[in-house]
């Protein structure tokens, strides 16, 4: 695992996800969100946001977390390893109420600089809806990847908890 493209819903922990990986693996991490907003939630246009992405595939390893359908495509191709956390909605809604909580009047480590952390009724209607309307296209792009990548659908955090300690277990042996 040295490319690692980490997509789903937002709340299902992407980020974190992406941050540990790198740290088991020794991988430079990429969040798609601290590139594409700049300063006060300022989105970067289309165009500077696939330059960005390609110079970041263009390396020879990388972790990156974030869906962008603009970029997707081409993460996924060039990725050894794709990861979908696929989990349901209630466990997404929690999570960006959590960060919400948690991240009060703050900027995330994984968000674009003085992004303070948000909810907005626009964000929660996108992870309500994610499974409906963003999952399906998420398992159609992967049906279409050619074999020998690995694809991991994680539907559950225990399941995910098992294969990050196999991957701390063959990465102690390295």
């Amino acid at each position: 695992m040295k490319k690692i493209a980490i997509i789903g819903s937002g709340g299902s922990g992407k980020s974190t996800l992406a941050t540990k990986l790198g740290h088991m693996l020794h991988l430079p991490v990429f969040h798609l969100d601290a590139i594409f907003w700049k300063p006060g939630w300022e989105p970067i246009e289309r165009e500077e946001l696939i330059k960005k992405s390609q110079r970041i595939i263009e390396q020879n390893a990388w972790i990156i977390d974030g869906n962008y359908s603009s970029t997707m495509d081409i993460r996924l191709q060039h990725a050894d390893t794709v990861i979908f956390l696929h989990y349901k909605t209630s466990v997404c809604l929690y999570g960006i109420v959590k960060r919400r909580i948690q991240f009060h009047n703050k900027t995330r480590p994984d968000m674009g600089e003085n992004c303070k952390e948000k909810l907005d009724w626009e964000f929660f209607q996108w992870v309500r809806d994610y499974n409906k309307t963003k999952a399906p296209a998420v398992y159609d792009r992967l049906s279409k990847l050619e074999e020998g990548k690995n694809i991991y659908v994680f539907k559950k955090r225990k399941d995910l908890n098992r294969f990050l300690r196999s991957v701390e277990s063959a990465s102690s042996f390295n």
